[in-house]
This record gives C-alpha cells, structure tokens and sequence, in this order.
C-alpha cells in the first residue's frame, strides 16, 4: 500500500488567542494522547467528531451472509467488535489480527462466542488450508492479498469487504504531511481491487463507492484519530507535530470543525464453482 510521503516543513509558531485557548489546547491534547487505542471501537469520539457512513450498511451485510455461512474467516478482525456484533456466526468461526494489543482483546470478545482468534503478521501465506471457507470478509483492512483469499475460499465462495479508498481523510493527511503526489492520492482505488481480484480468478459481483464527510470538532479528536489510524500520518506523535496541531487547534476554534472527505468502497467477488 502507497503511504504518505515524509512530514511537511513545520508551520511557523503561532501565538495563541489567548491563555485560555492554549490551555484548552494542552489540555485536549494531553487527553487524547494518553487514552488507550486499543481495539477499533470509534466510541470515545462521540461528540468530539463526525463520519458519514455508506448506505450499503456493511455490518448489517455481513452479519447476513455470516449467518448463511458454514465456515467464515474475518481477516484483520482488530479488537473483533464487527465480528462480535453478528447475531450469528458459522459453526467454524475464525479471525486473524496482526497488532499484540488487538490480539487479546478480539481473543476475550470472540471466544466466548465461539470464534478462534489467529496471530497472524498479515503477510501471506495465511496460515490456512486451500478450500478452507465459504465466507471471508474484512473491514477496512490495510492489505489485501487476493491470490491468498482465493486460494482459501471453497469453490462458490464469496470475500465481502467495506474498504478505504483513494485520498481519504486527506485533507487532514496533507495539512501534517503536505501535499501528496497523484500515485499517493490514487492509492486504493476501486477499480485497482477490481483488477486485482479478477487477476486472483475471482468474479466481482458487486462494487460501490461512496465519497462521505468527516468533521472533527476538537484538536483531541484529531490526535486521537491519527494514534488509532496510524497509517494515515506515519510516524505520528503529539510532540513531532505539535505546530501542526498547534495551528489546526487555532482553525478549529476560529472556524469552526474541520471537515475532511472519507472515501469508502464495498467489494464482493466470487470464485468460481
């Protein structure tokens, strides 16, 4: 996966409004920075930030096609929680996660319900045999490999997936990073994981993308977004960044919430019987 290129030349110190708006800054800022980011619940952003979300309604699909399934494979599960919300899950259950803190907490959250939980370095192969599911689906993961999802889907199986694409959030990215070349920007397109999976021997059965606003409402928000999504500024720590964040902290609270755009797609592709 392309990722942003090295940070941009750091904006020259500005003064704050007042003391008062450098203590909220410093107080926002010292929040965020110590909350854990565990796992991939979003919860602690309530009203401290916004997304839209696709009208395809990605949990509720895939909890659909796993109460169908007889063996299904979540691959980069996080902390499980998507998994876990399924009213349902197949008889054979497993998902595979790379990062050690997501490890335990999908491993205490799916047990109990009957899924196994794989340490796996999200390189291939997966530690899986050929022909092992009927079912795989992932979300938002931040690879795919499709010769390996075909080789372990059963013939008539299906991949599902709801995954980020080309140029999200960037309007965050590049206000730290500065502006990104075109094969950076272009990155995770659609129509790439189109190619991709017809190259593996898969039929792609279904594909939509939706472009969707995210609004941050609080400087606390934004550190706490880019140390959960770490690919999105690579690198990222509050006192590496702190004019950037100094600077997006006087736009907030001049202006209003920043507002970036969020590019999402949802793939669905076959193998052959």
């Amino acid at each position: 996966m392309s990722e942003p290129s090295e940070p941009a030349p750091a904006p020259a110190p500005l003064p704050f409004d007042s003391a008062a708006s450098r203590d909220r800054f410093e107080a926002l800022v010292a929040e965020a920075d110590a909350v854990s980011v565990d796992g991939w619940d979003f919860s602690w952003l309530a009203g401290r930030a916004t997304e839209e979300r696709p009208s395809w309604g990605y949990a509720r699909a895939m909890a659909d096609r796993l109460g169908r399934a007889h063996a299904a494979l979540d691959l980069q599960t996080g902390g499980g929680e998507v998994l876990a919300a399924a009213p349902k899950l197949p008889p054979v259950t497993v998902a595979t996660e790379a990062w050690p803190p997501n490890i335990a907490r999908a491993t205490a959250l799916l047990h109990p319900l009957g899924a196994v939980v794989v340490a796996d370095e999200d390189e291939p192969p997966l530690p899986f045999g050929d022909a092992a599911f009927d079912l795989v689906v992932s979300r938002h993961p931040v690879t795919t490999w499709w010769e390996e999802i075909a080789r372990v889907l059963a013939p008539g199986g299906t991949y599902f997936s709801q995954q980020v694409g080309p140029a999200s959030v960037f309007e965050l990215v590049e206000h730290f990073l500065g502006p990104q070349p075109p094969e950076v920007r272009r990155a995770r397109h659609p129509e790439d994981a189109r190619a991709a999976a017809t190259a593996a021997g898969l039929d792609v059965v279904d594909l939509r993308s939706e472009t969707l606003r995210t609004e941050f409402h609080d400087i606390g928000a934004v550190v706490y977004f880019l140390r959960k999504v770490i690919w999105m500024v690579p690198g990222f720590t509050v006192e590496r960044y702190r004019p950037q964040l100094a600077a997006l902290h006087r736009r907030i609270e001049t202006e209003g919430p920043f507002r970036a755009r969020t590019t999402r797609f949802l793939i669905e592709a076959r193998k052959p019987r």
